[in-house]
């Protein structure tokens, strides 16, 4: 990780100078707790000044446009104070003069604006890279009163320097009395010093929200899938067997055909088992009479019928949701970038809203050829887009058996046992069973799928089926 440091700080100032002074802030923006960006203007050029005061990431460049896609995942919420605060003083006032205080990793935005009597008055914007201290501080300049921080420092974190609105502004102390040049500091990279910050911490922080999202959902998912996999063990250890339920409709056919060979209120009664072709002994409730122990075993029989068949439904319920998330996991776990995980994200965060989600399409990877064209699904919602409105009748639809992977669709003219390989073997590759050395793949046309109603997103079912076993 390269440390963003006051050398690298005074390259990009010393470069970016000309442009700074005299800049009209246009625009002011907080997407998240620790990143602000600035639309400024300068003869006739707007460009967008990023500022992160995130510990791991703290840094400050102009963004390019594909760079801003990086950084900028989650859709900004409601402006938080302290932006407020900037946009009451700072939007539409002008950079007078810009400023890095010798050895220190400070930039300051002196602007001049006027107060409520039209007074003018100068303010300064303090930008502070360092490190777990990075913070940025708006103070009146001639008074040298603190109007906002992007976060206060309370005198139990730092007893030498508070910063908090109404306090003085001071600098911090001085560590080094030289320009610090990390040994992979960015300024000594060729070329312009803010492409390489930008395109530096762009693609650090990419990779971090990146591995953060994953890390997250993939939890989620598998607390979900340890809730659906103890529930299934339950309801199985629920479920009477059916020999012991027809154990006990025996019982009762057995006591009724020997009801006047017996007496009643009897511990037990001895009975030839005319099905299994043996004698048997039936333990009995001695305080009832024989037809009333009859009827206990059909009762018992009857409620473990209906018992079993609300637990079968309870069970194929649960069944779905297992695959269902175990393939929302294997999406997740197959992701190469934040815009495989915006899709899937509408099915864990419905409500979240993410920057780059309008510019997201489904778009299922597509192999096309003179003779053929095969689509493949990369999570839930492509694999749905497939079926729904891709999918014609005569297509073919691949996917494997029991195991979480894409649904893979084959249209052609002629369906030719190569071709139906090639698709087995996709299918496969597209699978959480990858890596097995066998595994079934089955294949229909696509007129013998349904989504049955209310399902979750990709969920079908199939008829007229074959299968074809891949190494």
């Amino acid at each position: 990780m390269v440390t963003f440091d006051n050398a690298t700080l005074k390259s990009w100032f010393e470069e970016n100078t000309d442009y700074l002074t005299g800049a009209k802030i246009q625009k002011i923006q907080q997407p998240t707790r620790r990143e602000f960006i600035f639309t400024l203007r300068s003869s006739g050029d707007a460009r967008k000044l990023y500022i992160n005061i995130n510990p791991q990431f703290f840094h400050i460049c102009f963004m390019s446009k594909e760079n801003e896609q990086k950084r900028l995942i989650d859709m900004p919420q409601k402006p938080p104070m302290f932006c407020m605060q900037l946009r009451k003083y700072l939007e539409n006032s002008r950079i007078a003069k810009v400023n890095q205080p010798e050895y220190e990793r400070i930039l300051e935005f002196y602007i001049e604006t006027y107060n409520e009597l039209s007074e003018k008055i100068y303010l300064c914007l303090a930008i502070e890279l360092m490190g777990k201290h990075s913070n940025i501080v708006l103070y009146n300049h001639d008074t040298n009163v603190i109007i906002g921080c992007a976060h206060n420092v309370g005198a139990e974190k730092s007893r030498e320097r508070e910063m908090a609105g109404g306090l003085p502004y001071v600098y911090p102390q001085k560590k080094n009395n030289f320009w610090y040049s990390d040994i992979n500091s960015l300024c000594k990279l060729s070329g312009s010093v803010n492409s390489n910050i930008d395109n530096y911490f762009a693609d650090v922080i990419y990779n971090d929200k990146f591995n953060k999202l994953c890390d997250k959902y993939v939890q989620f998912v598998q607390k979900k899938l340890k809730k659906i996999k103890n529930s299934l063990v339950k309801a199985e250890k629920q479920c009477v067997s059916k020999e012991k339920a027809e154990t006990y409709r025996l019982y009762g056919d057995l006591i009724m055909a020997n009801l006047y060979n017996n007496s009643d209120f009897v511990h037990t009664i001895n009975v030839f088992d005319y099905e299994n072709n043996k004698d048997i002994s039936i333990a009995l409730d001695e305080t009832k009479t024989l037809k009333d122990n009859a009827n206990n075993f059909y009762r018992l029989y009857n409620k473990a019928k209906i018992s079993n068949q609300k637990l079968a439904a309870f069970l194929r319920e649960l069944k779905v949701e297992k695959d269902y998330f175990e393939q929302l996991l294997y999406s997740i776990e197959s992701a190469e970038n934040i815009n495989d995980l915006v899709e899937i994200a509408q099915e864990i965060e419905p409500d979240k809203k993410f920057h780059n989600e309008k510019k997201s399409a489904v778009a299922p990877e597509v192999i096309k050829t003179d003779e053929y064209t095969i689509f493949i699904g990369k999570n839930n919602k492509q694999n749905d887009y497939i079926v729904s409105k891709l999918a014609k009748d005569e297509d073919f639809w691949f996917h494997t058996r029991d195991c979480a992977g894409s649904h893979v669709l084959l249209r052609t003219q002629v369906l030719s046992d190569e071709l139906i390989l090639k698709c087995a073997r996709l299918a496969k590759k597209h699978s959480s069973g990858a890596l097995s050395s066998k595994i079934g793949v089955i294949y229909t046309k696509a007129k013998y799928l349904k989504k049955p109603p209310k399902a979750n997103l990709g969920y079908v079912t199939y008829s007229n089926e074959k299968e074809i076993i891949i190494d």
